[in-house]
């Protein structure tokens, strides 16, 4: 058997080639290099195609990339477009939903051009000119407009938006917008034309194509007639704020009525804001009926922060402050929750001089300062900046910083004419007076008061009784203490003799005059009778105490004065009354805490570090004593206080 051939690495040459080759054996010399020639041309060829080939396959793999390149492009436009198109119709969408929904909200005014003679438009007075004069004069009653009322409590409200229809030529936005609004919104048309009479001329002016009313005159009298037209218009078509301007512009007789039929005949919202103007005319001609009106109003709201505030103006103003500070007391809790029933303006305001108010009738005259301060910077309504400007000196007087009181006052100027808003200048100031001490200033507040209101009354007759009632109130006890303290006992007695009885400061007059003469036992009576009627007012207390202590009656006056710190821990005055009775129980040890804790609310009293002082002298810390001295020295002191300063420095 033959063995077995091992295998080779390689197959060889292909047969073809190994014969090639053994052909090539046998050749000539010329034969094989001619072959090998070919060959190498042949190998030669064979790489040029290759090189060829490979170029192509770059060219065409360039190729491909650039048209990766133009497909991605042309996609990021395809994409931008579609973008830019989407972006497109949601702009167009939103604005056309905005155009619906201010067309749906719409509760403008439109005033159309009104129909005139040829020979008037011919001279100027265009119905587009009427229209115009007609839009100013309705604007400027809307100005002259004061209420706290909001604008969205009004069933028909055009507020601000007073405007003059221009008419457009072919089809614009405007006309798509008026149509909308008129399909959609609640906008009031004016209408109305101008036309001659036998005697002049006639101007009929209609909204909403009602029956419209006329005015008749003479060609001269064409403003007031136009004026007669804006008064029929806001008057129909804004019943209440027409009200309001009768009654802002002294025309009260002409309101009360219109008042009295929204107070019956009105919405739930003109029935509630018609009382509240009905208790604001009651404050000056009916002023002991002022806080039932307002009552009427908490029948129908009873949460009803204007009806609360108002009441507590009304009772302080009738000489009850406990019943005044229980309202006002509601009406704070109320503000907390209560924004939006009165316009932004009315609400910023009426809270922060409310405020002070409150602090003021607990003799926190610190805190009632800062307030009315802050008060002072907002944006005025009905007359508070200069209020808040004026409480603001008259409690720097009550913390007994005459410095500050007669700075405070020097840029306030007495009013020129005496108005509604200007009827506080006097009350405040002669609170002021009287805190300083200042009894010929007193007596001389009293004469211009009493002047000032007669020529008011005189002007406008039935606001006298609350005049009158302001008189007694407000001014009388104060000039009843003035004559007194100027020797004139007799004067004093008289008019305070001629003040209510149910009048809170007037007792305390009637008190404090007793104590003047000593009669110790009616003037405790009268201070009994103040404290009974404010029980949450502490200035009776302090009077009643400053009576025991003049008497003599140091534990009887340390009650009271207890009694007035509990009434109103910020009221300096009960504090530095205790510590002074403290000083002659010599005790001047205790004294020390209450001219200490006086000296919180009341920093600026010469008295007080001056009896601070002299607790100090007597325990033996003449330093410290000298300290307090010093401070005292350069503050206001009475000629009475110096003097005994004086003495204490040579101790």
């Amino acid at each position: 058997m033959d063995s077995e051939r091992p295998e080779s690495d390689s197959a060889g040459p292909a047969p073809s080639s190994a014969a090639a080759f053994a052909a090539l054996a046998y050749a000539s010399r010329e034969k094989a290099d001619a072959f090998l020639d070919e060959q190498t041309r042949l190998a030669r060829e064979q790489a040029e195609v290759a090189r060829l080939q490979a170029d192509d396959i770059r060219r065409d793999d360039s190729l491909r990339h650039w048209s990766f390149i133009v497909r991605h492009i042309s996609d990021v436009v395809k994409v931008t477009f579609e973008v830019a198109l989407a972006i497109l119709v949601i702009a167009i969408v939103a604005g056309l939903t905005s155009v619906v929904w201010a067309a749906t909200h719409d509760d403008s005014l439109v005033i159309e051009a009104f129909s005139v003679p040829p020979d008037l438009a011919a001279r100027g007075l265009t119905g587009q000119a009427v229209a115009a004069q007609l839009q100013d004069k309705l604007a400027s009653m809307q100005n002259a407009t004061d209420s706290s009322r909001p604008e969205k409590s009004y069933a028909n409200n055009w507020d601000d938006g007073i405007k003059v229809m221009i008419p457009d030529t072919g089809i614009s936005i405007g006309d798509l917008y008026r149509t909308l609004a008129g399909w959609l919104g609640h906008q009031t048309h004016i209408t109305g034309e101008v036309y001659r009479t036998p005697t002049g001329i006639a101007i009929t002016a209609r909204s909403n194509g009602a029956g419209g009313t006329t005015a008749t005159g003479t060609e001269a009298d064409f403003d007031a007639l136009l004026q007669q037209s804006a008064e029929a218009i806001y008057q129909h078509t804004q019943p209440y704020r027409y009200t309001v301007y009768l009654a802002s512009t002294g025309r009260m007789a002409q309101a009360m009525p219109l008042y009295l039929a929204l107070a019956s005949g009105g919405d739930r919202e003109d029935r509630l804001w018609a009382h509240m103007g009905i208790s604001s005319a009651y404050e000056l001609s009916r002023p002991y009926d002022a806080p039932a009106e307002n009552r009427k109003s908490l029948a129908i709201k009873p949460d009803f922060v204007l009806a609360w505030q108002n009441i507590s103006a009304e009772e302080v103003g009738l000489g009850h402050p406990g019943a005044g500070l229980a309202a006002l007391r509601a009406a704070l809790d109320l503000y907390k929750r209560a924004d939006g029933q009165l316009t932004a303006r009315a609400f910023a305001i009426s809270w922060a001089v409310n405020q002070g108010n409150a602090d003021y009738l607990l003799g926190d005259c610190q805190g009632a300062a800062a307030r009315y301060g802050a008060a002072a910077g907002l944006t005025d309504y009905a007359g508070m900046v200069d209020y808040s400007r004026m409480m603001q000196g008259d409690c720097l007087a009550r913390l007994h910083d005459p410095s500050a009181a007669r700075e405070a006052w020097a840029n306030i100027s007495e009013p020129v004419d005496v108005t509604l808003n200007t009827l506080s200048y006097y009350s405040s100031r002669i609170e002021t007076d009287a805190s300083l001490g200042d009894w010929r200033a007193v007596l001389a507040d009293d004469a211009r008061t009493r002047t000032g209101f007669a020529a008011f009354a005189a002007k406008v007759p039935p606001i006298k009784p609350g005049l009158d009632a302001e008189l007694a109130v407000q001014i009388q006890p104060f000039a009843a203490l003035a004559r007194a303290q100027t020797g004139d006992m007799s004067g004093a007695q008289a008019l305070i003799d001629a003040t209510p009885r149910d009048c809170y400061d007037c007792l305390r007059v009637r008190g404090i005059l007793a104590a003047m003469r000593r009669h110790w036992e009616e003037a405790a009576a009268w201070f009994a009778k103040a404290a009974a009627q404010s029980p949450a007012i502490p200035f009776a207390f302090a009077d009643w105490g400053a009576m025991l202590l003049g008497k003599g009656n140091l534990d009887g006056a340390i009650a009271k004065f207890d009694a007035a710190h509990k009434a109103g821990p910020r009221f300096a005055d009960p504090l530095e009354m205790w510590g002074e009775a403290l000083i002659v129980k010599n005790r001047s040890d205790l004294a020390l805490a209450k001219f200490e804790e006086a000296a919180r609310d009341a920093p600026n009293w010469g008295r007080l570090h001056l009896k601070w002082g002299e607790a100090l002298l007597w325990l033996g810390r003449k330093d410290d004593a000298a300290k307090q001295f010093a401070l005292a020295a350069s503050l206001d002191l009475s000629p009475a206080e110096k003097a005994q300063l004086g003495r204490f420095a040579h101790v």
